[in-house]
């Protein structure tokens, strides 16, 4: 679907998602290659997911990974795209046959945000407030500091959720804090909330540049884009996910800070109402990400990690 360039390239071909952050993100990723690579004809190409097209229930009750990703990642198997701009938090640990990560560039701000009616602060929240959000991992968190609260369900785009929250619906809604500074959102942020409060989900904040494991043209037009410690980073995290077998169904986090050669991984497993939160974390080096990752999954389970999932699974 190429032509004679950069290693017989013309045209790039860049699979997203369609909503406004979804597409700052390929904008952005589009910028930084037509830098790199002047004479090349990059166009953005929007594919629906499933997660996309199913609102109204709970991303928990859909059940299954990759909600916000397969259908792109079909087009990527099929060649209709060379690459796919995704936020890595939505995309499972393990990839399909034939695709890997290229590249991840420079994280955003990680934390959750927390958005208040009229400025409100958790510390402030009146008792039975809704807080709307779609996550059980900031679900779990919430209620474990705040118990007197109720969680509603809350989907959608940024834009959507805000309007929600703005229309009475909700008394404050958690959001990533990076989709909000992306977009040049600061302003409508109450407060981030500090990972103590809501560890943040796994790969947070970051991009990754996703495309065929075998086409080393695009591998090498993309790796002026990875940035060193957030790839450390998120390769430990998901390691982590990996041994969780985590989803979106399942209460888990997982936040890496990379500090020259060392990696610190904190991790957390969480019942749904919050009643019970095991935390653990694990330091380094930054050359063991992936084994880190999966050393402080192993000490969440052994930690009681492993009754919580198998309650959450419906394992005996």
């Amino acid at each position: 679907m190429v032509n004679e360039l950069r290693g017989g390239r013309t045209r790039l071909v860049i699979g997203t998602r369609g909503s406004r952050l979804a597409l700052w993100q390929a904008e952005w990723v589009q910028a930084r290659l037509q830098e790199l690579a002047p004479d090349l004809n990059i166009e953005i190409r929007r594919i629906r997911t499933s997660g996309d097209k199913i609102l109204d229930v709970p991303l928990a009750k859909i059940g299954g990974k990759g909600l916000f990703v397969k259908e792109i990642e079909e087009a990527l198997l099929k060649k209709e795209v060379d690459v796919a701009v995704h936020s890595m938090k939505d995309v499972p640990s393990e990839l399909p046959s034939g695709l890997a990560i290229l590249c991840v560039p420079p994280r955003e701000d990680p934390h959750d945000a927390w958005i208040g009616k009229d400025r409100v602060t958790l510390t402030m929240l009146k008792p039975g407030a809704k807080v709307g959000t779609s996550s059980l991992r900031r679900q779990a968190q919430l209620l474990a500091h705040r118990r007197d609260i109720t969680i509603k369900m809350l989907r959608g785009n940024l834009d959507t959720r805000l309007r929600k929250l703005q229309e009475g619906e909700f008394d404050a809604i958690v959001l990533a804090a990076a989709g909000l500074k992306r977009l040049g959102w600061d302003d409508q942020i109450t407060e981030l909330l500090t990972p103590d409060v809501s560890l943040p989900a796994i790969g947070q904040g970051a991009l990754g540049v996703e495309g065929r494991s075998n086409d080393e043209v695009v591998r090498q037009l993309l790796s002026p884009l990875n940035h060193y410690e957030t790839h450390v980073a998120i390769s430990a995290e998901r390691a982590l996910l990996a041994r969780l077998e985590g989803g979106c169904q399942v209460p888990i986090a997982g936040h890496a800070v990379v500090d020259h050669d060392t990696v610190t991984i904190h991790g957390l497993v969480a019942s749904v109402d919050g009643t019970r939160i095991i935390r653990e974390h694990v330091t380094g080096p930054a050359g063991d990400a992936s084994r880190l990752g999966e050393m402080l999954a192993e000490r969440l389970l052994h930690a009681g990690g492993d009754k919580i999932l198998n309650e959450i699974y419906g394992r005996a």
